[in-house]
């Protein structure tokens, strides 16, 4: 990359970071949705109705709308006399959870990895890591949120029907175990999917169990879907017809350990699915859009989390076909089949 290009790229960059922090602010303090729901407002209509100072919400204001993200319906207005409103094109990115377009988790992820760069640079040090706690709520909320709408509708109505013997078990209403559950989402949209279908969900974290149930409950699944707190590794179960783990085999210091579990969940009969990130299968240096978020999600979230763990073997987001192979085949597996299931993101994986 030449000078001039690669001091683009980062004002480029630097622009998009601020963004980040301050979408990260917009959301945490109800200011998106408080100008979507209750329609456009001035700077201090919008801090009477979120509870926040008018000088600091004029500033917000005005840096999203100058960012693009946000419109003024008159700017030549005195500026505290001007209304703002979120474009309706734009609702589905900034304030529908519901969205597949939905991206604010991701700006609030990476606020959330900001707080902790003082304690991943002593990781660096160290050789020890951050663990996922100590990212706080924000990260937890962020990583859940930003897959909810996937797993509650591609996952049941499009995934898992493309693996055709595992979409039979599931229609005939079989069981499930679902390792690294976190807040629920993709459990919960399997027992959408398939209404006679039960679902156990597994996670160490107590904040994510306790989410989850709480979201099962305001689904309506919470009959069919129970969370809880053991380690994948340690589940006592077995015999269920499908055991997956979504987007989180790459952040476990023992994944070898887990998927031996999942493997004995399975039993003889069941079938045992990964998703991860789809990384490029070698490194080549210089790498798409793609991989350049999964490797800034390594640094600041993923590595540092995963080596928190005693005698992590520090995988890291950047988890490459061959890497899990390796896994697998150590767990008691033959080896790994990629499923022909298509996302710019994610690949699937049979275990067997």
């Amino acid at each position: 990359m030449e000078t001039e290009a690669l001091s683009d790229h980062l004002f480029e960059s630097m622009l998009g970071a601020m963004d980040a922090l301050t979408m990260a602010i917009g959301h945490r303090l109800g200011l998106y949705e408080a100008l979507h729901h209750a329609g456009k407002a001035t700077p201090g209509e919008l801090a009477a109705r979120t509870g926040t100072h008018p000088r600091y919400v004029r500033e917000w204001l005005e840096q999203q709308t100058v960012a693009g993200l946000l419109f003024v319906e008159d700017p030549s207005a005195a500026p505290d006399e001007r209304r703002y409103s979120v474009p309706t094109e734009h609702a589905p990115v900034l304030v529908d959870r519901e969205s597949l377009l939905y991206f604010q988790p991701f700006m609030t992820m990476v606020a959330a990895a900001a707080v902790q760069v003082p304690a991943i640079a002593d990781a660096f040090r160290s050789g020890g890591g951050v663990s996922w706690r100590q990212y706080g709520e924000d990260m937890r909320l962020s990583q859940a949120n930003a897959n909810r709408a996937l797993f509650l509708t591609v996952l049941g109505q499009q995934w898992l029907p493309s693996i055709s013997d595992v979409h039979a078990r599931l229609a005939a209403g079989g069981s499930v175990a679902d390792v690294g559950c976190g807040d629920g989402w993709s459990s919960i949209g399997i027992a959408l999917a398939y209404p006679g279908v039960t679902v156990d969900g597994y996670d160490v974290d107590a904040d994510s169990v306790a989410a989850a149930a709480a979201n099962a409950a305001a689904y309506g699944v919470a009959d069919r879907v129970h969370f809880h707190r053991v380690d994948g590794a340690a589940a006592e179960k077995s015999g269920y017809d499908l055991v997956t783990a979504f987007e989180c085999v790459h952040d476990m210091g023992d994944p070898v350990s887990v998927l031996a579990g999942m493997r004995t969940l399975a039993g003889d009969d069941g079938a045992v699915v990964v998703m991860d990130e789809r990384a490029p299968e070698t490194f080549t240096g210089p790498g798409d859009t793609v991989e350049q978020a999964l490797y800034g999600y390594s640094v600041l979230v993923c590595l540092p989390d995963g080596m928190s763990h005693e005698g992590s073997v520090g995988t890291g987001t950047v988890m490459r076909p061959d890497t899990l192979r390796g896994y697998a085949v150590e767990a008691g597996f033959d080896g790994i089949e990629v499923l022909p299931i298509e996302h710019d993101t994610f690949r699937f994986y049979r275990l067997a």
